[in-house]
């Protein structure tokens, strides 16, 4: 492995947290320029796919767009494998909560991403996402006493309601 490799890989792990931020902060135009306009999505091992740039951009948005979902999403442990000068592969870990409280439900989560990178024109995008589940577990807000959210990106600001 080279020292130019390693920026390669370090460039493919910025692009890697920038899809996962612009998820939790709900960037649809930002999160569009992690993709390849023919890029594919296969979420919870197929259960949810999408083919194109747009057609996940519109999955994101529809499954994720409301201020009623808040998410984190957290990748780290990444493999990645420059395949060539503009082909790469890359396995992440991933750990994730979501609070859907028009429901009144947590949900959290593990599971490996598997994506497929190229470079277009010197910048490292997106080709191909998926991951599968190692576990998701789901539990009733109601179920623990005194359970509320007291910072909210969208409703408070990011700003903590307890001082």
């Amino acid at each position: 492995m080279t020292p130019e490799d390693l920026v390669e890989i370090e460039l493919i792990k910025r692009l890697k947290y920038r899809y996962m931020r612009c998820l939790d902060q709900k960037l649809w135009d930002e999160l569009e320029t992690c993709f390849t306009a023919n890029a594919t999505a296969k979420y919870s091992g197929g259960v949810y796919s999408a083919e194109g740039r747009d057609a996940i951009i519109e999955f994101c948005r529809n499954s994720m767009g409301a201020t009623t979902f808040l998410s984190s999403h957290r990748v780290h442990h990444p493999e990645i494998d420059l395949i060539g000068a503009n082909d790469a592969t890359g396995t992440w870990a991933l750990e994730d909560v979501v609070i859907l409280t028009d429901l009144g439900i947590n949900v959290q989560g593990a599971a490996f991403y598997t994506d497929r990178y190229v470079k277009i024109d010197g910048t490292w995008l997106i080709a191909h996402t998926g991951y599968l589940r190692t576990y998701e577990e789901l539990m009733p807000r109601a179920s623990v006493k005194g359970l509320k959210v007291t910072a909210d990106f969208w409703i408070t600001g990011g700003r903590s309601t307890l001082g």
